[in-house]
């Protein structure tokens, strides 16, 4: 029982053991970002950002970078108002998490259905649970797999 302990102790002093970062929150944080995406839903996609956070907008008639609240819903409202407000279809890739004690970054691929597709790769950067970067990188030739 003592060898056990020491082994994880000494595992987590050595940040072997990642379970004590925050990422699977931050995860499940960035996949419910972007349903709300997909569901047009302004107040859920601005719930985490930061009042200072970006938005890295790649390619496309929204390419840009965005800082800050306010100038971020304008974006998402662009965005909403290209498929008349309404919900879009989304297929989402199975996300990928890397976290350290400084933060999580989840990346995933997406397409979004609706009036004009849209296909994406994103990457949502979280620190101390809120969203302080995110890149939305147009990708027409990206694959979606669950």
């Amino acid at each position: 029982m003592k060898r056990i302990l020491m082994i994880v102790t000494c595992s987590l002093m050595f940040g072997f053991v990642q379970t004590t970062y925050a990422g699977p929150l931050d995860e499940a944080k960035a996949k419910a970002h972007l349903q709300a995406v997909a569901d047009a839903n302004l107040d859920a996609v601005m719930r985490d950002y930061t009042d200072d956070a970006y938005l890295d907008w790649v390619g496309g008639p929204l390419d840009g970078r965005y800082r800050g609240k306010a100038a971020i819903a304008d974006v998402w409202k662009k965005f909403f108002a290209n498929n008349s407000g309404k919900p879009r279809p989304a297929k989402f890739g199975k996300p990928e998490a890397y976290t350290n004690p400084k933060g999580t970054s989840v990346e995933t691929p997406a397409e979004y259905g609706g009036e004009h597709p849209v296909k994406a790769w994103h990457v949502l950067t979280y620190r101390d649970g809120s969203l302080v970067t995110e890149i939305w990188q147009i990708a027409p030739a990206i694959q979606v797999s669950p």
